[in-house]
């Protein structure tokens, strides 16, 4: 990459836009004459107009000098040549080529004043009524809507690229809603830091104690503690003090705002337990159905199956196996209650249980359909027990609501799902809000099988569902705990079950072929180690390949985070190399074959199958290769298990390197092969469930390389950070009543 420079020119074609993020390639001529490929996010770009881009310089072997703009400003045309090209263009929707002749050649210079202002005077051209002269008008100043956005935005020194989802979620009043409320960048769809949008609107003239202030700090709180530490509420007196410590507001400012909101119903406040909870509107709207739901489903005892012992029996025989008596309890309870948990560690056979509770649904006559939180979990789940499974936001037919940035469901209680019975696995992954979207699906007197790991980490998003319905007793569950012979061979299961229990794994090195572990102190060598390992001990010795292999990592940060990892993984895994195609983004080079983890949800992304399905979306954390990067650089193929997606160049900021991974990113997903990096990083990572959530991802391998001491601390620490949520109190308490 070049030094930064800034380069002056007029817009001459438009070889590729995005429409959905901004994205172009752009033909330029120079303020000197020259003519140059311009790389960018340039929304709407037309030929005509003027730009002042800063940015650098790359030379290409195929295409010869790019450059990449950082940033751009952008000037209307001025002269009659120039107002002609950008009309011509198609930019403004109804003016093609014949009618900006027309307009250029009755207004001259005054074109797009006329355009914006004055739409009246259109009519004087021949055919033009005024209906459509209304409807020019209209087209050219959302264009102009934009444009000020983008202005808004660079004033700010804000990424030009939020003008596209700003201007989809509120069209041409985006600028309007601005300067009411700058306070809306902070929202997690346009994801400015919430100082920022402080310093905006404190630079605007909004005053330090002003009402629109004090409520954006309440509800950037509730917000941030939602989607950070998956609160569903706060305590009122926690979430005073906190809006107070970010505003460094007078305290009775936060109550008066706080007041307010709730009378206005934007946050709900209520009793939970023994504090005064306060909840996002949409959070407790969750919550409360969940509640409604689960115990409704409590409540709806269906027909108990005649003669179920024989049909276990049956099945038994059918499946060659004999049950234990934890899982023939889950079979016979799945027999009669509309609501099942079905809980255990590795080892415990709850494969074998749900391929059980399966073929007794169909016994039943019921139709079953299966699911997972992610797609690794419903591919594994589909295999365990031979049948398909889908991904829970597939099977609910999840879509993106501009308007609204929410995700919406076609399945619903309008459109349910057509089965008899649901079985969900991998359960703890579940929040709130897809546990609500899921029941909402389920057509009256559906059964539910909740299968999963309580001890495992909880969900991403907010809420700790699957625990909370195990802890408020209400809920019929079957917790497996005898660990199977074969399975108790395994020292990746019995160290599992030592972490669980508080004890420290055996890292004694035996002559099970399972498990290792190699003490690294010195980050140096731990980091060759890691590498060591992954280019050619494990798959030459254990014959596993480099991609079955996972390295995991509690953290991000250090020399054992998941940034120097990946940088050392993919200098031994992936090396360049001629002919390979290679794409610099920041500190990152994308290269063919590499390894790449989608860090946000994107639902816009489209995706598509070998056999012509498509699709959008794809979702944090799911994990794919750069199959191919086109040669110039702007265009890349990335296959996410049987799913091919394009990427253009400037979406590379969802994309980072996936040879590493953290613990929490790896959650719902299982790997041959484990390399478990087991080194000292922050306190409040050092904890049981980290390393047991870890321990539980291998499925044949597990190396542990790292600091004996730093991982019998993990084992023995068992801090969970506590989550607010009612979902347990409210259960408990609706029994209670009864």
């Amino acid at each position: 990459m070049g030094e930064e420079t800034t380069i002056i020119g007029t817009v001459m074609s438009v070889v590729f836009q995005n429409e959905e993020n901004g994205y172009a390639v752009l033909r330029l001529v120079t303020d000197d004459g020259e003519l140059l490929t311009l790389v960018g996010c340039v929304p709407c770009a037309a030929p005509g107009e003027n730009l002042t881009a800063t940015g650098t310089f790359s030379s290409h072997p195929q295409y010869g000098e790019q450059f990449s703009a950082l940033e751009v400003e952008r000037y209307l045309p001025s002269n009659e040549t120039e107002i002609l090209n950008y009309l011509a263009s198609g930019v403004v929707r109804g003016v093609g080529p014949a009618t900006a002749e027309k307009l250029v050649a009755r207004f001259g210079e005054e074109t797009l004043r006329v355009l914006e202002s004055e739409p009246e005077k259109l009519t004087a051209i021949k055919g033009m009524t005024s209906k459509r002269a209304q409807e020019i008008s209209n087209a050219f100043n959302e264009q102009m809507g934009l444009r000020r956005v983008m202005e808004f935005l660079a004033h700010y020194d804000l990424p030009a690229a939020l003008s596209v989802p700003l201007y989809r979620r509120f069209g041409a009043s985006a600028m309007a809603a601005l300067e009411r409320n700058p306070y809306l960048l902070s929202a997690s769809a346009f994801g400015v830091d919430f100082s920022v949008c402080d310093e905006i609107a404190l630079s605007m003239g909004f005053g330090g104690d002003d009402a629109l202030r004090t409520e954006a700090g309440l509800t950037f709180e509730l917000s941030h503690n939602r989607e950070a530490g998956g609160h569903v509420f706060l305590p009122r007196e926690k979430l005073l003090a906190a809006t107070v410590q970010l505003l460094d507001c007078d305290v009775d400012a936060a109550e008066k705002s706080l007041d307010d909101l709730i009378e206005r119903k934007r946050i709900v406040q209520e009793p939970v337990a023994n504090v005064t909870a306060c909840y996002l509107r949409a959070s407790w709207e969750d919550e409360s159905y969940v509640v409604t739901r689960i115990s409704a489903m409590l409540a709806d005892k269906p027909d108990a199956l005649r003669g179920v012992e024989r049909v276990i029996a049956e099945i038994e025989r059918e499946q060659g196996v004999q049950y234990a008596p934890l899982q023939r309890q889950a079979v016979e309870l799945a027999a009669k209650e509309e609501l099942l948990l079905l809980t255990g560690g590795p080892g415990t056979g709850k494969t074998t249980s749900v391929r059980a509770i399966v073929a007794l649904f169909e016994r039943m006559g019921l139709s079953v359909l299966l699911a997972a939180p992610t797609g690794r979990a419903a591919k594994r789940m589909g295999e365990l027990c031979s049948r398909e499974a889908q991904t829970i936001h597939r099977m609910l037919g999840m879509t993106w609501n501009d308007q609204t940035d929410e995700v919406t469901f076609t399945k619903g209680e309008k459109e349910p799902l057509e089965a008899d019975a649901l079985i969900v696995d991998e359960t703890s992954m579940v929040d709130l809000a897809l546990m609500r979207a899921l029941l909402a699906a389920l057509r009256p007197g559906c059964r539910l099988v909740l299968v999963g790991d309580p001890d495992q980490l909880p969900s991403v998003g907010a809420g700790n569902v699957f625990s909370d319905l195990i802890r408020s007793g209400r809920v019929a569950t079957v917790a497996l705990r005898d660990i199977f012979r074969q399975a108790g061979q395994s020292m990746i299961v019995r160290n599992a079950h030592l972490v669980n229990t508080g004890m420290p794994p055996q890292l004694k090195n035996t002559a099970t072929n399972d498990f290792f572990f190699l003490p690294r102190r010195d980050s140096v060598r731990l980091v060759e180690t890691v590498v060591e390992l992954c280019k050619t001990r494990l798959p030459d010795k254990m014959g596993i390949p480099a991609e079955e292999l996972q390295v995991l990592t509690p953290t991000r940060r250090g020399d054992a985070g998941t940034r120097s990892l990946n940088f050392a993984l993919q200098a031994a895994l992936n090396p360049p190399k001629p002919g390979k195609q290679e794409r610099r983004f920041g500190e990152l080079t994308f290269r063919e074959g590499d390894r790449v983890m989608q860090t946000r949800n994107d639902y816009d992304v489209v995706w598509q199958k070998a056999d012509g399905t498509a699709g959008t979306g794809i979702f944090n954390g799911d994990v794919g290769h750069i199959a191919k990067i086109d040669p110039s650089g702007e265009l890349l193929e990335i296959v996410f298990d049987d799913r091919t997606a394009v990427y253009t160049a400037d979406m590379l900021a969802e994309l980072d390197m996936a040879y590493a991974m953290t613990v929490h990113k790896a959650q719902g997903s299982e790997y041959r092969g484990v390399v478990f990096v087991g080194a000292p990083c922050a306190p409040s990572l050092m904890v049981r469930g980290v390393l047991y959530t870890a321990i539980t991802r291998a499925r044949e391998l597990l190396v542990i390389v790292g600091d004996d001491s730093a991982v019998n601390k993990m084992a023995e620490n068992d801090r969970r950070s506590r989550r607010y949520s009612g979902l347990k109190w409210r259960l408990r308490k609706g029994g209670e009543e009864k």
